[in-house]
């Protein structure tokens, strides 16, 4: 069951959050728990790699070899394989287990709006790519040796090495600052980053947490834990949905641990349309 589509590919625990979470925020991602032993999944599975591939980058496959990824199908209480999930937004919306015969699910995927895409549009210049934080932070240190002296680059490198995860190493510069830029709006922001980054000390990972609130979608301490992840990876919009439905749910947890973990998110967020956003749905969830 060897994938050759550039839509299929094998997951494990520690990308599942950025293949397939935080990828399924672009584009859906099916799922397929499986195992070599296992009759029913040599047959489903060379159906879902002819479908990926015809959908052209409609979906992508996830494939799961359970005997390879024990800890990963226990996160998802997979108890017979095959088993499908798929994930949208960062969430599991649907997902079946044994194998369905290929109309069937040609209709799962067009229920949940999968279709296939007719071309495939070119890639953005690599110049308007967005900056790599390692490169960043490489190209951040040798302008601060070059120029000690300069304050607004040590801010700059202490934002950077707050999204490659340095959390110790952004505060310290963060200290540092001199108090007129302390209260630049970059360094208010990498203060409330720093709050979510402090937040996920010794917290499981976000597959984890993911599979909790798949098991119960009424855990709202996992919810915050994950919507914490979300922001401090840069996906604000996946993390605020997670608080959104946290007030949805119970807006007094822990002394309104909802309202203010949404109210810290807009202090991090730069995009004020986005905020302004957030701020309306959290205000028609309160009144």
């Amino acid at each position: 069951m060897t994938a050759a589509s550039p839509h299929v590919f094998d997951a494990s625990l520690p990308q599942f959050e950025q293949e397939v979470l935080l990828k399924s925020k672009e584009v859906p991602v099916l799922v397929d728990f499986w195992a070599t032993w296992c009759g029913p999944c040599k047959t489903l599975g060379p159906v879902l790699e002819k479908l990926a591939a015809e959908f052209n980058g409609g979906f992508l496959l996830a494939k799961v070899d359970v005997d390879k990824e024990q800890q990963l199908a226990g996160y998802f209480q997979i108890k017979s394989v095959p088993t499908v999930m798929l994930v949208k937004d960062g969430q599991i919306v649907d997902g079946f287990p044994g194998a369905l015969p290929e109309g069937q699910l040609r209709e799962f995927l067009t229920h949940h709006g999968v279709q296939p895409v007719a071309e495939v549009e070119p890639a953005a210049p690599e110049a308007d790519a967005p900056l790599d934080p390692h490169e960043e932070v490489v190209r951040l240190r040798a302008a601060v040796l070059a120029e000690p002296d300069k304050d607004e680059t040590r801010l700059d490198l202490a934002l950077a090495l707050l999204r490659t995860g340095a959390v110790a190493e952004a505060e310290a510069l963060l200290d540092a600052l001199p108090a007129n830029l302390a209260q630049d709006d970059r360094a208010l922001r990498g203060r409330a980053r720093l709050g979510f980054a402090a937040l996920l000390t010794n917290a499981p990972p976000a597959a984890t947490l993911a599979a909790a609130i798949a098991a119960d979608p009424a855990d709202l301490r996992a919810r915050h834990l994950l919507g914490a992840h979300l922001i401090v990876a840069g996906d604000a919009p996946a993390g605020m949905d997670q608080f959104l439905e946290m007030l949805r749910r119970d807006r007094a947890f822990q002394d309104g641990l909802p309202r203010k973990a949404l109210i810290d998110a807009f202090r991090v967020v730069e995009d004020e349309d986005l905020v302004g956003t957030y701020r309306r749905k959290m205000a028609s969830l309160i009144f």
